[in-house]
């Protein structure tokens, strides 16, 4: 189903209303998922508009996946997210706004990177997310 999303254009910050028409999710989804999942972090300015990055667009796309093509609920889907970053429970901590952009890229590689017993093989997921990290290390060196 994913394949039916427009693509993502190559900004830096997405409004609650992109973001919706880029996932095909409603903007009070959107709300209600920032508390659900903690990982979803959007900047907020003046008058708490919330601006969403492109590794946070990402982890949107791969929320819905799970949730309305694969048929998780809310808190199978937050522990499958939590599963394949690799990270523990975080649901209670502090906002991550402090984390490096290299740990956002790195976090939202992870969640888009599925580690099954089949990819685990020869080789195994891990050069996989390296190519993935060194293709958006250049997609962020490109001039906007």
């Amino acid at each position: 189903m994913e394949n039916a999303l427009p693509p993502i254009p190559a900004k830096r910050y997405f409004t609650i209303g992109e973001v919706g028409d880029l996932c095909g999710v409603k903007p009070h989804v959107l709300r209600y998922w920032e508390q659900e999942f903690t990982q979803l972090r959007p900047m907020k300015r003046r008058g708490n508009r919330r601006y969403y990055q492109h590794h946070e667009v990402l982890m949107i796309r791969r929320i819905r996946e799970l949730l309305y093509d694969q048929g998780f609920t809310i808190s199978g889907a937050r522990n499958r997210l939590q599963e394949l970053a690799g990270q523990p429970d975080r649901h209670d901590d502090a906002p991550t706004d402090e984390r490096s952009a290299e740990g956002a890229v790195q976090e939202a590689v992870l969640v888009q990177t599925p580690m099954s017993a089949e990819s685990d093989g020869p080789g195994g997921w891990l050069p996989r997310v390296r190519q993935e990290l060194r293709e958006i290390r250049n997609l962020l060196d490109e001039p906007f």
